[in-house]
């Protein structure tokens, strides 16, 4: 074999592996208030919408949304961060992806006016309209019918039924089409999906009242910001809604590989 050929084979490590290196260097797209953001046309892989206070018993919070997209597999902040109210009460843990009414602090009971905290998944999305093109998360209109039991000891307890197509075993129940805009956008949150009588019920995501003070357990916010939510959910992708204190945060976010949060 010539020698520059033997050469250039003897290089092919080192060439390779600078190559490594210049990828693992370059720059990360930043937005213009210098936050890493997404490439636009990969595959989502998953999505965290993340609300977090500033203690246990506030009822006001900030949200965030990541997403992870393409083979890189990194946590990257999506839209801006927003304001949000919570149950007047504030927090206390809930039971989502796991029971966290373990951990220390205090716990979410039905009728309390706390939100739940913990990690936990979506359902569908509702609203007053018959929906959206732009929607890529399933969606559900409300009609005069639609109800979600809060009583605990129906079989329905802490689900979104259609009263006229069932015979009722229920007491506590709460009618979503209303008077106001409050369920005019909004999504069901995961939160007791096993049906534990007393541990919370009928948890969404929806539209605030302007100038409250907090839900009944609820986490609210602007109409416009609710409806882009829901316009952001990707049925592709694993999604997860993360609540608690920033205290706690930190111990979910290592436990569970979340994003680092940022303002």
């Amino acid at each position: 074999m010539p020698l520059r050929h033997r050469t250039f084979f003897k290089l092919l490590p080192l060439l390779f592996l600078s190559f490594i290196q210049l990828s693992c260097q370059m720059p990360e797209k930043r937005d213009s208030q210098g936050e890493q953001t997404s490439t636009q046309n990969e595959a989502v892989k998953s999505q965290c919408i993340i609300v977090v206070t500033d203690n246990w018993d506030t009822a006001n919070g900030k949200l965030y949304t990541f997403s992870k997209k393409g083979s890189w597999g990194k946590w990257v902040k999506e839209r801006p961060v927003i304001d949000v109210l919570i149950g007047k009460k504030g927090l206390g843990w809930g039971i989502g992806i796991d029971n966290f009414k373990g951990n220390e602090g205090p716990k979410k009971k039905e009728g309390d006016l706390k939100s739940p905290a913990g990690i936990f998944q979506l359902s569908n999305a509702f609203g007053y309209s018959k929906g959206e093109s732009n929607f890529n998360w399933p969606y559900m209109q409300i009609i005069p019918s639609t109800m979600c039991i809060e009583d605990g000891d129906s079989r329905f307890y802490n689900r979104i039924i259609d009263e006229d197509t069932l015979v009722s075993d229920w007491r506590g129940t709460d009618h979503m089409l209303r008077k106001d805009d409050l369920y005019e956008w909004g999504v069901f949150v995961e939160h007791n999906p096993n049906q534990v009588n007393g541990s919370g019920s009928c948890i969404f995501l929806h539209v605030w009242r302007p100038g409250g003070s907090g839900t009944a357990g609820c986490t609210s916010m602007d109409k416009s910001e609710m409806k882009k939510l829901i316009q952001w959910l990707d049925s592709e992708a694993e999604v997860l809604l993360v609540q608690c204190p920033r205290s706690e945060y930190s111990k979910l976010q290592s436990a569970y590989s979340l994003p680092s949060i940022y303002d």
